[in-house]
């Protein structure tokens, strides 16, 4: 059988302000280290995840090319992927699940454009900034 003790609190036995000040000191000083370092992880993501966009865009843009015997041209562009071009025979698409996939990571279309790499298409996005060149987050990406 447990004895239970019963516990009486002293009046001097809380914290003091100046205790709490440190500890919320402490606590910023980590953010503020820390959060740095995650906030440029999100945009490496958001690069990464946009690589392999264009990765899957680009195999559906061959598939599109295996079934109609052309890739898609520069007016129809990647919604060709999605919905069927006029006279485009063959298609059997849709490629892509949804048209959500024509978009980057940061809300923009992707850019397509018929010729120019040895792939015969190209698929690019520029970036964070949207404007062409950069580095980092802003660097484009292209297939």
């Amino acid at each position: 059988m447990r004895v239970r003790k019963n516990m009486t609190w002293a009046s001097n036995s809380g914290v003091t302000i100046l205790e709490i000040l440190v500890v919320l000191a402490i606590i910023a000083l980590l953010a503020s280290i820390v959060a740095p370092r995650v906030i440029g992880q999100l945009g490496k993501a958001k690069s990464q995840a946009a690589a392999l966009q264009i990765d899957n865009l680009a195999a559906a843009v061959q598939l599109f090319y295996i079934d109609i015997g052309r890739y898609p041209s520069d007016t129809e562009g990647l919604p060709a992927l999605f919905v069927a071009p006029t006279g485009a025979e063959g298609w059997s698409g849709p490629y892509l699940d949804t048209d959500a996939a024509l978009h980057d990571p940061w809300a923009r279309d992707y850019i397509y454009s018929v010729g120019g790499s040895v792939a015969g298409f190209t698929i690019k996005s520029l970036g964070k900034d949207g404007i062409s060149g950069g580095t980092g987050e802003d660097q484009d990406l292209s297939s």
